[in-house]
């Protein structure tokens, strides 16, 4: 059976939850100061936007040990990506909850929203079953990407 990729599907107003690797090294101003793995994830995503869908990236940052560290926010990553693609990502402030939900549902076409560091809730070293369910709650296609 062929294995589906992202280009074989219908993604027209549909939100695609993407598991992206924003693991990118920060300098002491908080710039991201190697972008190799965010420019990885272009294709994809730009592809996601062409389509007229919504783009739902989520990642995670150092190893905060499930506790909110303002350092390792995804918002530089966020920024960087927005340089790259021409265009507002939307930064998430948490990965889960109403507020992340409801930027998800409120995304139009084309648009790009950044959960925040999901290894802010120890949950998401602990594979944590609800925690996913929450995850998967925030789209309605699932793409993975390794660098």
């Amino acid at each position: 059976m062929k294995k589906l990729s992202v280009r074989d599907l219908d993604l027209k107003d549909r939100r695609t939850l993407v598991r992206v690797d924003f693991n990118v090294p920060l300098d002491e101003h908080q710039n991201v100061v190697d972008d190799t793995r965010i420019r990885a994830t272009l294709p994809t995503i730009e592809h996601i936007l062409r389509a007229g869908g919504h783009a739902v990236l989520m990642s995670h940052l150092g190893r905060p040990k499930g506790k909110v560290v303002s350092e390792l926010s995804l918002k530089p990553a966020a920024e960087r990506l927005s340089e790259l693609l021409g265009k507002d990502v939307k930064l998430a402030p948490d990965c889960v909850g109403d507020d992340a939900l409801s930027m998800a549902m409120d995304l139009t076409s084309g648009e790009c929203l950044l959960l925040e560091n999901l290894r802010f809730h120890h949950e998401e070293t602990a594979n944590d079953p609800e925690f996913s369910r929450r995850l998967a709650g925030l789209g309605e296609v699932y793409r993975a990407l390794s660098a």
